[in-house]
């Protein structure tokens, strides 16, 4: 409990219920004085009442903003860009709420019971909401970007309207009130944060997990603080207010029933009817679509990633060069979890044993599983020399597991390239410089360039500073040309890179590519080599261009 001073108490500015009518100025409205005597009769019970709002507030206001970063990070890739969007929008947006709170405390009650059951309710179906916008409607940043700043008012409206319900049970010294607020607030804000990845994605999901956060957000937020000052609203106010939460909560549990549903039409209306399977990962959304008999198509976090039809043309391009270029013993396969360029490396008959390292497990395992794209795969997953590992790339090349592990005598890095929407990790000049350590003596290195030939001198220059010798080439044909209509110029670029400019050449020890003949790969790196800059760009980095 708070010592108070033994004289007379500083004014706050907060309008503190005094019992006294109002006087002119004051906003504040005066309890009855029989509701008064309830909560100075327990007001340490009632004040902890309110900052366990609080705290629950606080945690589900984070929820719904890692919700959001979530969310478009699995849509839209670039979660830097999505992280700051979020959060800037997000803290403006709450500092407005704020602002607008000072017009709401005359009857704080009511306004925060009501404040709390439209968070609850935009929050609760915020995922839903601009998934839908997504997959229907396509403008999904001015959708995310107006909900943010909603749900930023509606939280930055919280903090005036609680201060103010904390200084009706007890007077005290508003920087004491603050301190106690903001603890409750921070910590909320810190279990959120941490239930969040480790309890509501793994175990509900971005959808199902704001729908549950917005239910114990409007028991604990509006519930709560309108039964403890149930004497501020008029009965016939009252009885609308419960009600409003009670609504709150009905329209939150239909949404939960229908989700399916609403995430099956989505689907539909975005992949088309032969939806095969679908799942949200921890790391991105998984959609195959087709039939059995084929084609079929992957899209990885709603980009397409696989054309069934075309998806040799870029495998054979990354494995047969690299394999053909010297011993393929053992081979390190960074990314490729869909099991296709594993299928041309097995095509090899020198290959000894495979390691294949991918983030996301549940991709290796819809290879395996799922008829259509297992045949398409050769089953090579399958296969007793390949051993799989979930684990990031770059931390698995960093940890100790990759020392132990050996040298290698080719690293295929499967991995997009950053004009394709891949991140700048994965192709920066630390990772080509911890790939490279992996190296036996005459080893090479095989990388995606993209489509675009103007980011494929960027990562020359980061193959080039990791100390190896690099030759482009090229392979005539999109990767998705028969899914989706491409240029008919469409190439996709590589880049082969060893400690001695490696050879380009086919091995014999493998059936003939489809795609791939020795001629072409020798004019394509020509080609290139004609127009590579004369001054070639800096090496990513993992801070930047260097």
């Amino acid at each position: 409990m708070i010592n108070h001073p033994a004289g007379p108490p500083a004014r706050s500015r907060v309008d503190i219920d005094d019992g006294a009518p109002p006087r002119p100025g004051r906003s504040l409205a005066p309890l009855p004085a029989r509701r008064r005597s309830r909560l100075r009769s327990h007001p340490r019970l009632a004040r902890l009442t309110v900052l366990l709002a609080a705290f629950v507030c606080a945690a589900c206001g984070l929820v719904y903003e890692l919700e959001l970063v979530a969310l478009g990070d699995y849509l839209l890739g670039d979660s830097v860009t999505q992280t700051s969007v979020v959060l800037s929008v997000m803290v403006f947006a709450m500092g407005l709420g704020s602002l607008l709170a000072k017009r709401l405390t005359r009857r704080p009650a009511t306004a925060f019971a009501l404040v709390e059951c439209a968070l609850a309710l935009t929050g609760g179906l915020s995922v839903l909401a601009l998934y839908s916008c997504w997959a229907w409607i396509g403008r999904y940043q001015a959708a995310m970007v107006g909900l943010t700043c909603l749900i930023g008012i509606l939280i930055g409206a919280e903090i005036p309207l609680l201060m103010t319900l904390i200084q009706r049970i007890r007077r005290e010294d508003a920087g004491r009130a603050a301190a106690d607020l903001f603890a409750a607030d921070y910590v909320g804000a810190l279990i959120g944060g941490l239930a969040f990845p480790f309890l509501i994605l793994p175990g509900l999901g971005p959808g199902t997990g704001a729908l549950v956060t917005g239910a114990v957000n409007a028991v604990a937020g509006a519930a709560v603080v309108l039964w403890l000052f149930r004497e501020e609203p008029t009965p016939r106010l009252r009885l609308l207010l419960w009600g409003g939460c009670a609504l709150v909560l009905a329209l939150l549990a239909a949404a939960a029933a229908g989700s399916d549903a609403i995430e099956r039409s989505a689907r539909h209306a975005l992949y088309g009817a032969q939806v095969r399977f679908a799942t949200r990962s921890h790391y991105q959304e998984i959609v195959l679509t087709g039939p059995a008999e084929g084609p079929l198509r992957l899209y990885l976090g709603g980009r397409l990633a696989v054309c069934g039809p075309d998806e040799y043309r870029g495998n054979e391009a990354l494995v047969h060069p690299a394999m053909a270029a010297g011993p393929d013993a053992r081979i390190l396969l960074l990314g490729g979890g869909d099991g296709l360029a594993l299928r041309e490396v097995l095509r090899h008959h020198g290959v000894r044993s495979v390691r294949l390292v991918d983030a996301d497990p549940a991709l290796p395992r819809l290879a395996r599983t799922d008829p259509g794209l297992a045949a398409l795969t050769g089953h090579s997953l399958d296969d007793p020399r390949v051993h799989t590992t979930a684990a990031d790339p770059m931390a698995w090349l960093r940890g100790g597991a990759a020392a132990a592990d050996g040298t290698y005598d080719v690293v295929l890095a499967d991995l997009p390239a950053p004009a394709d929407g891949g991140p700048v990790t994965f192709h920066s000049q630390e990772f080509y410089g911890l790939a490279t350590r992996l190296l036996s003596p005459g080893g090479r290195v095989a990388v995606r360039g993209g489509g675009d030939a103007g980011g494929l001198w960027q990562i020359e220059s980061g193959l080039r500073t990791a100390g190896l010798q690099t030759v482009p080439y090229a392979v005539q044909g999109g990767a998705t040309a028969s899914c989706r209509a491409d240029p008919p110029d469409t190439a996709q670029h590589f880049l082969l890179a060893a400690a001695a400019r490696p050879p380009l050449a086919l091995a014999p020890d493998a059936p003939p590519p489809r795609a791939l003949t020795p001629d072409g790969l020798r004019s394509s790196a020509a080609r290139l080599t004609a127009l590579r800059p004369t001054r070639p760009p800096a090496a990513l980095t993992l801070l930047g261009p260097r």
